[in-house]
């Protein structure tokens, strides 16, 4: 289905190119012409707001309202403006989508959501210097059902939060890039019944990676949610790019650095631990009566053991919890680099280390040590996958932000050439598979599952790797 900013832009370039190179017009054929064409500019405003995307189809719309000029230089120079205007037009709308598309979860479910602000009061907010400010965590579930989104009469949730309070910079790309991406189709209903079953659906929760939106894993948690598994995704204010706090003020990353801190790691150490304590009070307020609204209450869930995984960052986290919280039955670790005395940890609880390709990833040696000493440590068999041709943000949403000829020459220039759609199948029968044994007693075969994808290797470790 074409978006309205991909129509506006097919309908003012054919005006132009009519405008700039037929031989002649009739007055009012071109005043009909460009009425028509303003009107669907001015309805393509109303319904989807300004981006700067859609800047180059103006700017042809105004020249081609020109009255009309003679042949010369002046006409060879509207000319050459028209293809610029052409050619920047392609690339904003082609290359960088005003609202991306994700492709729907492929699991038997349909999915629904909703988001809970949570405050801790008994915790100070270790990113800012006042000290009346309490740890919040914002946590969004995403979870089985059988109202389709498109059936629901209810209002769908933005696909990231803050949209219309944007900080200039979210992940390195500016904010104004995300001005429209609380339209982004999350293919889930809001607030929809939880899907009916024999028993309480399984717990798991995701930790995104250091300074991203828990909004850039939609396309994987999702896949979860339809596979049957109650996920809720976490946002660490002030460590994530965007976040609402739950007074409504929305907050980009801010670091709080202890006098004579120099360099990152005794920060990363510190941040982990917070965020162990983040997933502690999140899994408190799970089995708080009252504390999640229905459908996820009245013993709908199984919070008594609950899975933790994350990506990068996260991923560490989700197995520094694991170390920490009896609650927590199995971890997996997405592409993480531990931190602090992780490595040294003894783990008597199974972790599936999946991790991007080391030839396009370029893992470091803290990634390399850490999660292979982690591992060499474990009472119980770890499990170690690679997926080729899948670079770190593969597992991301990110990759989805550019169209496909975007996503092409980013490959040729990062890596990751596998793609986000074909790394998030591979990583949720992965993760599928791994969970379904501690979460649900069912038999999941995590090797058979690798095995059915040439390109990912690994198995079981039992000794120290070097990988």
């Amino acid at each position: 289905m074409l978006s309205p900013d991909l129509i506006l832009l097919c309908v003012v370039l054919a005006l132009a190119s009519w405008r700039l190179f037929a031989p002649a017009w009739r007055p009012t054929l071109r005043l009909i012409a460009v009425a028509g064409a303003t009107l669907l500019a001015a309805a393509q405003w109303v319904r989807c707001d300004f981006t700067w995307q859609d800047v180059p189809a103006y700017l042809l719309l105004a020249l081609s309202a020109l009255p009309p000029l003679h042949a010369g230089v002046v006409r060879r120079r509207l000319g050459r403006v028209g293809f610029v205007g052409i050619a920047a037009a392609t690339v904003g709308v082609w290359m960088l989508p005003a609202v991306p598309t994700l492709p729907p979860p492929d699991g038997r479910y349909a999915v629904a959501t909703q988001i809970y602000r949570w405050t801790d009061s008994t915790r100070a907010e270790p990113h800012t210097l006042n000290a009346h400010d309490r740890r919040s965590v914002i946590v969004q579930a995403w979870y089985p059902t059988t109202h389709h989104a498109r059936a629901s009469a209810g209002a769908r949730l933005a696909y990231i939060d803050g949209a219309d309070q944007m900080p200039r910079r979210v992940n390195g790309m500016p904010g104004v890039l995300l001005r429209r991406y609380g339209q982004i189709d999350t293919h889930a209903a809001h607030a929809a019944p939880l899907a009916p079953g024999d028993r309480p659906w399984p717990v798991v929760l995701f930790l995104p990676g250091y300074g991203a939106s828990r909004a850039f894993y939609t396309g994987l948690v999702t896949r979860l949610a339809s596979r049957g598994f109650v996920v809720f995704a976490l946002d660490h204010p002030y460590e994530s790019a965007v976040t609402q706090l739950p007074n409504g003020r929305v907050v980009g990353m801010q670091e709080l650095l202890l006098p004579g801190e120099r360099g990152r790691v005794g920060y990363m150490a510190r941040q982990q631990s917070v965020r162990v304590a983040d997933v502690r009070f999140v899994l408190d307020q799970l089995a708080r009566p009252g504390a999640v609204a229905a459908p996820l209450s009245d013993g709908r869930i199984d919070v008594a053991t609950v899975a933790v995984i994350g990506h990068s960052f996260g991923g560490a986290a989700s197995v520094a919890a694991l170390s920490e919280d009896s609650r927590v039955v199995a971890a997996a670790n997405i592409d993480g680099t531990p931190y602090g005395d992780l490595p040294t940890r003894q783990l008597t609880k199974p972790i599936l280390l999946l991790q991007s390709d080391s030839a396009e990833t370029h893992h470091g040696e803290p990634f390399i040590a850490g999660n292979g000493a982690l591992l060499a440590r474990m009472t119980v068999p770890g499990l170690h996958y690679e997926i080729a041709r899948a670079n770190h943000y593969s597992f991301t949403d990110v990759p989805f932000f550019f169209a496909p000829p975007g996503r092409w020459l980013l490959a040729r220039v990062m890596g990751g050439e596998r793609g986000p759609a074909a790394t998030q199948q591979v990583t949720a029968d992965m993760l599928v598979a791994f969970l379904s044994g501690p979460l649900t007693g069912a038999a999941g075969d995590v090797a058979a599952t690798a095995a059915r994808y040439p390109e990912v290797r690994g198995g079981v470790v039992r000794q120290a790797t070097r990988y």
